[in-house]
């Protein structure tokens, strides 16, 4: 990982999975948004990780932890074409999962973006004491906008429990 340490609030990671971004990196609109987001939030984060579709994304993850990562997010791949194997990935890595977490962004993105965020599959837990969430499909970060609040209320508790 690209992650250089912050003594305020560590290091953060980005992992987005898409066969397309994996071809062309300039295709991925998400990933650096929601680096941006977390810089703002006091994490350093290098640049998001690209894997393909039912590429490593179990050991990007695994990396990610291993290599100080006290929050990772991914994008991409909880969708339900047959390629779409992100939850599959992350679930096993999980200590404790936290499904409030899920339905609370699956919630949000229903309001922003409608029926299509139903179809998500996301996970979020703890690994090893650090906090990975899959971003939720249909949440308004798609296209390069900005991510949505649906991470802020819920992730404090969540980060603290895990320190």
């Amino acid at each position: 990982m690209n992650d250089t340490a912050v003594p305020d609030r560590g290091r953060a990671s980005v992992v987005v999975v898409s066969t397309s971004a994996a071809t062309d990196p300039a295709l991925d609109r998400t990933g650096p948004v929601i680096a941006d987001w977390l810089r703002d939030r006091g994490f350093a984060v290098g640049d998001p990780v690209i894997v393909a579709d039912r590429g490593p994304v179990a050991d990007t993850l695994a990396a990610a932890v291993a290599g100080g990562a006290r929050v990772v997010i991914t994008t991409g791949g909880t969708g339900v074409t047959p390629t779409d194997r992100t939850p599959e990935a992350v679930a096993p890595l999980l200590d404790l999962e936290l499904p409030g977490i899920v339905e609370e962004i699956r919630r949000r993105g229903l309001a922003g973006a409608g029926p299509t965020a139903l179809l998500s599959r996301g996970v979020a837990g703890i690994v090893g004491g650090r906090h990975v969430r899959r971003h939720a499909a249909g949440v308004p970060w798609r296209g390069g906008g900005r991510p949505g609040r649906a991470r802020r209320p819920a992730r404090p508790p969540a980060r603290s429990a895990a320190r």
